[in-house]
């Protein structure tokens, strides 16, 4: 009994934590999600498929540092297991984490494959004002479908893929399937869940390299540059009106005497109105805006955006660094392509790496910087695709605008968010590999110590920081690591894919540094068919 009390306290401890995230992920989803959302096109179900798949991502990552804590806190610093850590009881948090994984990542499945594609492709069919409730359902099933095959076939592949070969290679083929279904049952699953897993954290990848690798440059220099004066902009704008209603005039009087335009002037002028629409539209959004009160509030804090565009530039900085040198390392001492590029040990370090033995001696700040990290990508990753937009190749599809943002768009938004929040997890063991398969675990080892006066030997253990190298009974690995390391082409991809997430920060902090300041009311051109004229944004400063 005693030695379940400390067991439980772990537990506890851990999903103490993880009930304070829980509640602090779900006011943020709510937040952001209304922020954002259009309000002459928001619906209820869109917008409660958005919270609940953008809170299922942030949860999921929450994990992680609950993950590291309960590992972590099984040993003592000396490289003990504590007296209530027996086999039993470790094996039972071990479980306990691991089918939270189970039950989240099953549930970021059916978001991905038959959610979100059900309700995206049903408001797709609501655009057309002649098909019926029934009609829209039957569509929206149809394309899911597809979705839900493709689903299948990565569990299907991820669970009859074993990672072991059969020792006798003289077997018959029933034995040879045997092997796959002894595997299967084994593992209860797990090779299955995390095929399918990686397999989306594989597309989450690109979607980093795409949104958040430029975010990363973007949020902190436009957070340092600010955005261009509102008065300066509307003076300018009657510039331009008062110019484009002069080639009017110039354009009209051609016929005064009756006489018909030609075709060319004819387009001229169409386009020329178009554009005087554009220009008075701008105009009553830049009156409104200079006239807000939250210009004002937004102006008095300018101070304070500069300090946070210098901090987030810092932190980018200190994760660009981190990731090179944990790469390198990778390069130059890893087991090769064939093994993930899997390394053991450190041999290069990295300022992530330095810093976090350093916080773990004081609970809870190593927790608190991994918690930290994970929300920087998350809000890197917002305005990444906040300034992009979300495009299929070249066209564009969808603008993210707060206030202004179609359902459909809010649904792609949080799909994308879903799948880099999954890739975050590899990030973060990228710049810290040992801390997110140990943690702070020691485990201890013998050293021969030689005494002067009796002139011999004595072996005594020393504690040791858990690496690769530890005997399996000694460290307990985390559940994470289970989950995204299964499968090592998975693992290469990753690898590859740190490199370009590099390229495209450093191309992206070269074009953030070359462009000018954004425009007070950004988004509000010819194309932007989110914006009502009668509904002018003041959240856009």
């Amino acid at each position: 009994m005693a030695a379940a009390a400390p067991s439980g306290a772990a537990s506890a401890g851990g999903w103490c934590i993880f009930g304070l995230l829980l509640l602090a992920i779900l006011a943020f989803c709510w937040i952001y999600v209304r922020k954002y959302q259009s309000q002459r096109e928001s619906e209820v179900v869109s917008t409660i498929t958005a919270i609940f798949s953008l809170a299922i991502a942030l949860i999921t990552s929450a994990l992680l540092p609950v993950d590291i804590f309960l590992v972590s806190y099984m040993k003592n610093q000396n490289g003990t297991f504590k007296d209530w850590a027996n086999a039993n009881v470790s094996r039972q948090i071990e479980d306990t984490v691991l089918y939270g994984y189970y039950t989240l990542y099953s549930v970021i499945l059916f978001c991905v494959f038959f959610w979100i594609p059900f309700v995206y492709f049903y408001y797709e069919e609501k655009d057309d004002d002649d098909t019926s409730k029934c009609t829209q359902i039957k569509t929206a099933f149809k394309y899911t479908l597809g979705f839900a095959v493709i689903c299948a076939l990565l569990l299907l592949v991820g669970a009859f893929v074993p990672l072991n070969v059969p020792n006798n290679k003289n077997s018959t083929e029933w034995e040879k399937v045997k092997f796959l279904f002894e595997e299967l049952g084994s593992s209860h699953g797990l090779a299955a869940l995390s095929f399918s897993i990686s397999s989306l954290t594989l597309v989450g990848m690109l979607a980093a390299i795409t949104y958040t690798a430029y975010g990363m440059s973007a949020l902190p220099l436009n957070l340092i540059k600010g955005t261009r004066s509102a008065a300066y902009e509307r003076l300018e704008n009657t510039e331009d009106i008062e110019e484009v209603e002069q080639h009017i005039q110039t354009i009209k009087s051609k016929s005064k005497d009756g006489r018909p335009l030609p075709s060319r002037d004819k387009r001229a002028l169409k386009q020329l109105e178009e554009r005087l629409r554009t220009l008075r539209k701008r105009e009553r959004h830049l009156e409104f805006i200079e006239n807000s009160w939250w210009t004002k509030f937004c102006g008095a804090l300018r101070p304070l955006k500069i300090i946070w565009g210098i901090f987030f530039i810092l932190v980018a900085l200190l994760f660009v660094i981190s990731l090179f040198l944990s790469n390198l390392d990778k390069a130059l001492h890893s087991a090769g392509i064939d093994s993930g590029f899997i390394i053991f040990g450190a041999n290069l370090s990295n300022p992530l790496n330095m810093l976090l033995p350093v916080l773990q001696t004081v609970f809870p700040l190593d927790y608190i910087l991994i918690t930290i990290i994970i929300m920087y990508f998350i809000f890197t990753s917002m305005a990444g695709i906040r300034n992009i937009g979300i495009w299929f190749f070249w066209v564009r599809l969808y603008k993210i605008r707060r206030g202004r943002t179609r359902p459909q768009a809010l649904l792609f938004l949080c799909m994308i968010l879903l799948l880099i929040v999954l890739h975050t997890s590899y990030m973060i063991y990228s710049l810290a590999p040992q801390y997110v398969m140990y943690g702070s675990q020691n485990y201890l080892i013998e050293s021969n110590i030689t005494y002067d006066d009796h002139k011999n030997n004595s072996a005594l253990p020393v504690p040791k920081r858990c690496d690769a190298d530890a005997p399996e009974d000694q460290c307990t690995v985390t559940r994470t690591y289970l989950f995204l390391h299964k499968f090592w082409f998975f693992s290469a991809a990753y690898y590859f894919g740190n490199w370009a997430f590099l390229g495209v920060f450093l191309i992206g902090l070269i074009v953030s540094c070359c462009k000018g300041k954004k425009s007070v009311i950004e988004g509000v051109d010819e194309d932007d068919s989110d914006i009502s004229d009668d509904e002018p944004s003041v959240y856009s400063v």
